[in-house]
């Protein structure tokens, strides 16, 4: 009889097709799960009883900012730009130990709200980040923030084309395979208004050298593309086109304005594309999401960080749904523009390609990594429905995940994390915030 280390008996389950399968057995061996089926013959250390509970893999919230969580809420109801008053005096202002405090807070949020896996597109002190993450059992891509010009960042915020691709390579050679290759570090590309076209060419040679990733922030809003035009004569996307970025190992944040053209090369070169819907909803505009998914994108979704919002894919993916539904659905009588499978796979697949972990993330399937979180369906607002998959969408919350398993190991059980100090890591970060504040000026 086989033994195992982990068995969830008798489970709903969310298949790899968005469909919804009663009565399933999920074993794991180590970090990998092992079978699927019905009635697994066998024993483990650990069962979970699956009784009222949804099986689903994992959220990969693909597109974070570990570094603004003790801003929350400040940018809210204020004037533009919000970038240049309140994000780079405070990421400016951060130490290792605020940055340390405000990753674990983070990652004590994600934990909660079903996020097993991040993509962090960088900011200071990262390697406080991996850190954290190693530490607390989490999936991270961890990028450092890199940027060579522009007259509105700081010095202490930006340095050479050298001197960021050898930071970057230090953090590298530092933490990536840590925790169990939970933690991987991939370059950052922070925007194309502040990373000369030098920059970029050397950022893309040296992540292909390495074989790792690369993650930009790309057509968040029309002035980077007013930008690139004046200086390149060359719209963004194509801008990391002729400096050799663009491609698999590419996660391009927002996408927001794309241009027909943009999303056919995109499409060309299998880049990895992520919306961050609230973000872009109450900013930049409505993407051309149902466009981006004809062409045979693969889209994932980004939280943005805590600054303006929360961590809760949960909350993005309803905005975004009724966001593309009101302004793409609407005006040509299209109630489907958007499909909820289509939004189930942004939350948890979608999100594993971009992080290029899509082989071994994304869906709970045998030989795949045992990401999976168990959601209580046993519950008024999800119970009963004619439709368990649509519903997920439309009203499942953070606070419905009870059970959070990474990489085989239960992390959160019965909401309690099990891996971090909840009450201190609130505590810390009360404080931090507002010696950060103070320091920083805002």
């Amino acid at each position: 009889m086989m033994e195992y280390d982990l068995i969830i008996r008798d489970v709903t389950m969310l298949d790899k097709g968005y469909e919804i399968q009663e009565h399933v057995d999920i074993a794991v061996s180590g970090s990998t799960i092992t079978e699927v089926g019905k009635d697994i013959q066998g024993t483990a250390k650990e069962e979970i009883k699956g009784k009222g509970l949804l099986a689903m893999p994992g959220l990969v919230d693909a597109h974070h900012h570990n570094a603004q969580q003790l801003l929350r809420a400040k940018p809210i109801d204020e004037y533009p730009m919000i970038w240049t008053r309140f994000l780079v005096p405070f990421e400016s202002s951060l130490t290792e130990e605020d940055m340390y405090i405000s990753s674990q807070l983070s990652m004590l949020e994600m934990i909660k709200s079903g996020t097993t896996a991040f993509a962090d597109a960088g900011g200071p002190h990262m390697g406080m980040t991996a850190k954290a993450a190693a530490e607390c059992g989490m999936r991270g891509v961890i990028a450092r923030s890199t940027m060579d010009m522009g007259g509105n960042i700081p010095d202490s915020m930006k340095c050479s084309a050298e001197e960021n691709i050898r930071l970057t390579c230090e953090l590298f050679d530092e933490w990536n395979g840590a925790g169990n290759d939970r933690v991987r570090i991939w370059f950052g590309i922070r925007q194309v208004m502040t990373c000369s076209w030098e920059l970029l060419e050397m950022t893309s040679a040296k992540a292909k050298e390495l074989g790792t990733g690369m993650h930009a922030h790309l057509c968040e809003h029309k002035d980077e593309v007013s930008f690139c035009l004046t200086n390149y004569r060359l719209r963004p996307a194509e801008l990391l086109e002729a400096t050799g970025c663009l491609g698999p190992n590419l996660l391009t944040a927002h996408n927001v304005v794309l241009s027909e053209s943009d999303i056919a090369l995109l499409a060309e070169r299998h880049v990895g594309t992520v919306h961050c819907p609230r973000s872009n909803l109450t900013n930049h505009g409505f993407p051309k999401t149902p466009r981006m998914l004809q062409q045979g994108l693969s889209i994932g979704l980004g939280s943005d960080g805590a600054a303006t919002s929360s961590l809760s894919l949960w909350d993005e993916v309803k905005v975004l749904r009724n966001g593309l539904i009101g302004y793409w659905g609407l005006p040509i009588f299209d109630p489907v523009v958007i499909p909820y499978r289509a939004l189930l796979r942004m939350m948890s697949q979608g999100g594993a390609d971009a992080i290029m972990q899509g082989d071994s993330l994304g869906s709970i399937e045998t030989g795949k990594k045992a990401d999976i979180i168990l959601l209580d369906i046993d519950q008024p607002h999800l119970t009963p429905t004619h439709n368990l998959g649509a519903t997920l969408v439309e009203a499942a919350c953070a606070g419905d995940v009870r059970h959070s398993i990474i990489d085989g190991k239960v992390v959160m059980k019965d909401r309690k994390v099990l891996t971090m100090d909840e009450e201190k890591i609130m505590f810390e970060a009360s404080k931090a915030m507002k010696q950060i504040s103070r320091r920083a000026g805002i």
